[in-house]
């Protein structure tokens, strides 16, 4: 590869003046490695570390909002002013290796494991259960609690600000609550939080506006605000990709930094309708990219692919997987020794790669997420 065919290592200029040293960002991962009260560990600080050396930004794990958001085990906290100090550690660590730290923040609602709650039941739009076998069916939420779950979004990103983070990233993708507002499957409201398209629009648009309210209060115009969305949904009814459209045209009309469009491969088509090939982020970007940003994602392993990626004009992109197994893959690339990036796993690399135990369990575990050897000479 030359240099010209590796757009990704070009600097990037948001509209508030931020510059990022690249167009490459390590994608959120959940990596079920942070202390039951919220605090990051030593551990996970060391695998952000070795992992915030190449890339340009670094999206983190999610952190929940509230007591009762919380969507997995080892879960960042971000809903309690205590954990700030644990939260200065995290952005301090990522910056200090030179990417820009951005918070990712939300709350799991009906898909939230039901054990990790205080009082052991999930919340949602509506009392309308995942199609997931034994799922609990939410209690849905009262407007009071709508209220108070927007401003923790707020006090969550004030607390961001407090660490020294450099922006939140608002999680409405994957299914957890501000998508669950938006889905018509688990939203069956009828009052102002619900109904049509542009009503349930009306939750992620009030977090969106009480998130820019406190950083106009608590921050500056530097701090970034991104937001993430999952173009579609299986269930019927569920959101469609005109839905999705529909919807980032109104994002593309608010106070943010970037949209980032969440999918399993850059390339996928619709998961409604086979005969529909595009790309959902392609789609995404052709209807605002001329107005705001688009972070594309998914299943681009190699720089050859994160360049073809790029060649419909999406300028930003995260790697996933790809940074867990190669930490160095951007070092890789700007030293021409892209031969040498790492492919697949082996079940004694943990150490070597510097990976939470608990993530490697649930990487070693999980079949098909990556190639793992049995051995390094397997």
């Amino acid at each position: 590869m030359i240099q010209m065919s590796k757009p990704f290592l070009d600097s990037f200029t948001f509209k508030n003046g931020v510059t990022l040293k690249n167009r490459l960002f390590m994608a959120p991962m959940t990596n079920f490695s942070s202390k039951d009260n919220g605090e990051v560990t030593q551990e996970e600080l060391d695998y952000y570390r070795v992992r915030s050396g190449g890339v340009g930004t670094v999206l983190t794990a999610v952190a929940n909002v509230t007591d009762d958001g919380k969507g997995f085990h080892g879960e960042i906290g971000a809903h309690r002013d205590d954990l700030v100090p644990s939260l200065k550690l995290l952005a301090d660590t990522i910056k200090g290796e030179g990417a820009k730290a951005i918070l990712q923040i939300f709350h799991a609602g009906r898909m939230a494991p039901p054990e990790l709650l205080p009082d052991n039941q999930t919340v949602s739009a509506s009392a309308v259960a995942p199609e997931r076998e034994g799922a609990m069916t939410p209690r849905e939420l009262t407007n009071d609690e709508i209220e108070t779950i927007i401003k923790a979004f707020g006090d969550a990103t004030r607390r961001a600000i407090e660490a020294g983070f450099d922006g939140v990233e608002i999680h409405g993708a994957n299914t957890y609550l501000i998508q669950q507002f938006f889905s018509p499957h688990s939203n069956r409201r009828e009052d102002k939080w619900g109904g049509s398209v542009e009503k349930r629009m009306t939750f992620p648009l009030a977090v969106i506006d009480e998130v820019n309210k406190t950083v106009k209060e608590f921050g500056n115009d530097s701090f970034i605000v991104g937001y993430r969305l999952s173009p579609e949904e299986r269930e019927n009814p569920g959101i469609t990709m005109e839905d999705t459209l529909t919807f980032v045209d109104r994002l593309a009309k608010e106070d943010l930094d970037y949209l980032h469009v969440s999918v399993q491969d850059f390339h996928q088509g619709s998961m409604r309708d086979e005969a529909d090939t595009a790309s959902r982020v392609q789609l995404v970007h052709d209807r605002v990219g001329s107005q705001i940003p688009i972070i594309g994602v998914g299943s681009l392993h190699t720089p050859d692919d994160v360049a073809k990626a790029m060649a419909g004009g999406v300028p930003l992109i995260a790697l996933g997987r790809e940074i867990i197994v190669e930490p160095d893959w951007v070092q890789k690339v700007e030293s021409g020794k892209e031969s040498d990036i790492r492919t697949s796993l082996s079940v004694d690399d943990r150490e070597k790669l510097t990976v939470p135990e608990p993530l490697w369990k649930a990487i070693v575990n999980t079949k098909g997420w990556f190639p793992v050897k049995e051995h390094q000479n397997a």
